[in-house]
């Protein structure tokens, strides 16, 4: 089976979990049938051979056309729309189409339409669900990814879930999907990468102190990642606390100048505040990981929340929201808290009391600093069920099985929206 994978994010450019996913999931497929990675950015170095030999995927990177170069508003949604059509070419001998996220959905739509074969979308988020992505995009540029995200995925032959809570919202937000084309397949993790790691190397490079808590927080800056609430909770935590952000990527100009303010009030305050505004090194993030006493997801917006299986590999208790797939993850009272969130009835996903969320998400991170004993033992339990539960191998051999599933229902007819020119 040839299949060709379409991504934003692959290695080195990966800046959120869809891409961590696509760079483990498209290692394990290799070993198991032909994989052609096809991403945004700078060329890659190929690993693979092109007969796939070698067990690695063989990965090609497109930029946007030069033509679209200038200052206009909407000029990254159509440079985004010039990089699918350059990565839909050439693919005559494909079998099945593997798109991941609204940037690249529309790829994996047109290989559908243009060479017959199956589109299968893995969904890692959806746009109705992120109204902040306008500010972002814009507004003409957040429908554009809407309308991308939509047309691919009602039409699409097979819709993977990352998380039953994700599976909910699909069925909520587009009822024009089939049920029964979508499936549940978990995130997965490499226990053999991510394990804890007793060097201090690279905490020592960041200038944080071994001899003092550490609450970790790794994302993007975005409102997403509830990374200005959990600032807002650094007021109420532990003095003896360090708050570490590996925090980088932001989605917009605002976001950052919020999370600079809050990061600038604290430290005059005297609290303990570094920020690391920067992609890390696996390596570096993984020390990190091992040495935090808690790790913090604050997010309001999680379909599953990868990092999260990160910190527990290493044997790192999480504070997490209590919202969307993370709560399949991180078992409240055994491998981390969670922290309730009770959303504005404006779609946003921010709390309703701001106050109150980053309250609790103090409280929790305090009764785990207080408690090193129970920090570590959730730890302990949190690399086991990380283990155990979650495997990038697994995940591989359940999406082939999904592939071969397309492949034998196939019709290679448009959704019934495309066929009437309707839709929402």
């Amino acid at each position: 089976m040839n299949v060709v994978l379409f991504t934003r994010e692959y290695p080195p450019e990966v800046y959120g979990g869809a891409g961590v996913h696509v760079e483990y999931l498209s290692r394990e497929l290799a070993r198991r049938t032909h994989v052609n990675v096809r991403c945004f950015g700078r060329p890659r170095v190929n690993v693979a051979s092109p007969d796939g030999s070698s067990e690695e995927p063989v990965v090609e990177a497109f930029g946007p056309w030069a033509a679209l170069a200038g200052p206009e508003r909407y000029l990254p949604v159509l440079q985004t729309l010039s990089v699918n059509l350059a990565m839909v070419v050439g693919l005559e001998l494909a079998d099945v189409a593997h798109s991941h996220t609204w940037y690249a959905n529309f790829a994996g739509h047109l290989a559908k339409l243009l060479y017959s074969i199956p589109h299968v979308i893995t969904s890692h988020s959806l746009e109705p669900l992120r109204p902040w992505k306008a500010e972002q995009l814009g507004p003409g540029g957040y429908a554009v990814s809407m309308f991308c995200e939509r047309v691919a995925l009602e039409s699409a032959d097979a819709v993977i879930a990352v998380s039953q809570a994700m599976r909910g919202d699909l069925e909520r937000v587009y009822p024009g999907i089939d049920p029964s084309r979508i499936c549940v397949i978990h995130n997965g993790i490499d226990p053999e990468e991510y394990r804890p790691d007793p060097n201090t190397d690279a905490l020592d490079r960041y200038g944080i102190r071994t001899d003092r808590p550490m609450v970790l927080f790794v994302g993007r800056v975005a409102r997403q990642k509830g990374i200005v609430h959990l600032l807002d909770a650094a007021r109420l935590l532990d003095r003896r606390t360090q708050l570490v952000l590996v925090a980088a990527a932001p989605d917009t100009p605002e976001i950052l100048e919020q999370t600079k303010k809050r990061c600038e009030m604290l430290r005059s305050e005297g609290a303990d505040v570094i920020w690391i505004d920067r992609i890390l090194p696996k390596r570096d993030v993984t020390q990190l990981l091992t040495h935090a006493t808690v790790f913090c997801c604050p997010s309001i917006y999680e379909p599953l929340g990868i990092v999260n299986l990160e910190a527990m590999a290493c044997e790192t208790p999480v504070v997490a929201t209590a919202t969307g797939g993370i709560p399949e993850v991180v078992a409240d009272g055994r491998t981390g808290i969670l922290v309730p969130i009770e959303p504005r009835d404006d779609g946003t996903g921010e709390p309703k009391d701001p106050a109150r969320f980053a309250a609790d998400l103090a409280e929790a991170i305090n009764e785990l600093v207080a408690d090193p004993k129970r920090a570590r033992q959730m730890g302990v339990a949190g690399r086991r069920e990380a283990v155990e539960r979650f495997s990038w191998g697994a995940v591989a051999e359940q999406t082939i099985s999904v592939y071969e599933r397309a492949r034998r229902g196939f019709r290679g007819d448009p959704s019934p929206t495309e066929r009437t020119g309707g839709g929402r």
